[in-house]
């Protein structure tokens, strides 16, 4: 598990993560919620992009780290994500767009299921088909070659949040279920990177104080109303009220530990329930009739 201390200091003064000796990741937030990556080998300081949202801000953080552009990753196909590729200045020839489907702006490289390629000299990224928010979405697992014993970076976009996952909107609950157990046979210590930042609405629910006379009371983690005696919720909710930025600061086994939608074993219904729950919630009255 990262040490939050250590990774506070950098969430606030650079979102440059080093899990292994030639691997780094710059956080790039964008838009309302949105994250952009570059991957760097720092042997070459050449760097994949992972999903461009806003383009300008991708391509000054290159050129402010001093680092080349050489590949484009999308994990999926909505335009958040892929909202920067038809703008890069990058020809598909000097950094080809990898992804899931021919939906994806300037697709170059379809990828499949366990595809594998290289960023520079010493990275290399496993591509993990994940369906279920988009059809084509795709998980990227990077790992430092030179450095086989530090972990290794999970780009989700929209499949894993940290403390939840997107929604179904080209799948169902058994699907998000395979594709959350499928990337689950990673390493536990695996650094997760998503592609939003909603940690808080998911740790907090918004305050109906005007609605409910009680709303402080139950103004709680989401995941606390499922599992009320989870302490490890505790923990990402002073996570969360530590750090704007969230991703890179925690791993699959800190899911494991607090991610509800993780937790429901292999109830695919209960996965469906869970995930309308979270969409509809407005009310402490809600809870009453959701049932698992």
């Amino acid at each position: 598990m990262l040490t939050i201390g250590h990774h506070l200091r950098r969430a606030i003064v650079s979102p440059l993560y080093s899990t292994a000796r030639g691997l780094k990741t710059i956080v790039i937030p964008n838009q309302f919620d949105n994250y952009s990556y570059l991957i760097v080998d720092d042997a070459t300081n050449k760097a994949a992009v992972v999903d461009t949202s806003d383009v300008a801000r991708v391509e000054a953080a290159a050129e402010r780290h001093g680092v080349q552009i050489v590949a484009n990753l999308s994990t999926h196909h909505h335009p958040d994500p892929t909202g920067g590729n038809e703008a890069s200045k990058y020809s598909p020839d000097q950094a080809p767009i990898y992804g899931g489907s021919s939906k994806i702006p300037r697709l170059t490289k379809l990828v499949r299921d366990k595809d594998e390629f290289s960023i520079g000299n010493n990275l290399r990224v496993k591509c993990y088909a994940t369906p279920c928010h988009t059809k084509d979405s795709f998980c990227y697992y990077v790992t430092d070659k030179a450095d086989s014993a530090s972990p290794g970076a999970l780009f989700t976009g929209d499949t894993l949040l940290i403390a939840g996952c997107g929604r179904f909107f080209e799948g169902s609950g058994a699907e998000m279920l395979n594709a959350l157990r499928y990337i689950y046979t990673l390493p536990e210590d695996t650094i997760v990177y998503n592609g939003h930042e909603y940690t808080s609405e998911n740790v907090r629910l918004p305050s109906l104080l005007t609605r409910h006379p009680f709303a402080h009371e139950w103004q709680v983690a989401f995941g606390k109303l499922v599992e009320p005696t989870n302490e490890a919720l505790d923990r990402l909710q002073r996570l969360a009220e530590e750090n704007k930025i969230t991703t890179g600061l925690t791993s699959l086994k800190d899911e494991k530990e607090w991610n509800v939608f993780l937790r429901m074993g292999t109830d695919a219904q209960k996965m469906d329930r869970l995930r309308e729950w979270k969409n509809k919630f407005s009310g402490p009255s809600l809870l009453d009739s959701v049932v698992f």
